[in-house]
């Protein structure tokens, strides 16, 4: 192989493992975002929903979030789709789901994002999408039940 060739390959790698690297940044940076909204919610705000709208509640999307993370870190980890399923049995204990969250976090750490394959970062892009999206709907619910959102919210979105 050619120095001009393996110098390419070389490139193509350090840049694909730093790109990894800033998904797993931002993955981190979303299930901080979620610790702080459910840290800065009273208990009793987790039972809230859209008044006089069809929608589940916060404890809802929290036991969602909480699922999604453990489903997608183990199917990342297994290099493919398991199926879903949530610990979280509690989602209306502020303590519990805080406990839920920082777990999940704790196992995103623990997994290295440097030799991912295709399959496994697509899994971790969805992982991040599933987050965000629940980001979205939390402000809503939030604003609609007259709650207030933590500072790194109103820094991250502008809220």
């Amino acid at each position: 192989m050619r120095r001009r060739e393996r110098a390419s390959q070389r490139w193509y790698h350090n840049r694909r493992l730093a790109m990894n690297q800033i998904l797993k940044a931002h993955l981190h940076r979303a299930f901080e975002l979620t610790r702080d909204l459910v840290a800065h919610l009273d208990e009793a705000s987790l039972g809230l929903a859209l008044p006089g709208l069809p929608s589940n509640r916060i404890a809802g999307q929290v036991w969602c979030v909480v699922g999604a993370r453990e489903s997608y870190l183990a199917a990342i980890r297994a290099g493919g789709w398991k199926g879903f399923s949530c610990s979280l049995e509690t989602p209306r204990v502020k303590r519990s789901v805080l406990a839920a969250l920082e777990a999940t976090q704790k196992s995103l750490g623990e997994i290295d994002f440097g030799e991912l394959t295709d399959d496994q970062l697509e899994l971790a892009f969805g992982l991040l999408e599933h987050e965000v999206q629940h980001h979205g709907q939390l402000i809503r619910l939030v604003y609609a039940n007259g709650l207030t959102l933590p500072a790194s919210w109103n820094q991250r979105y502008t809220v």
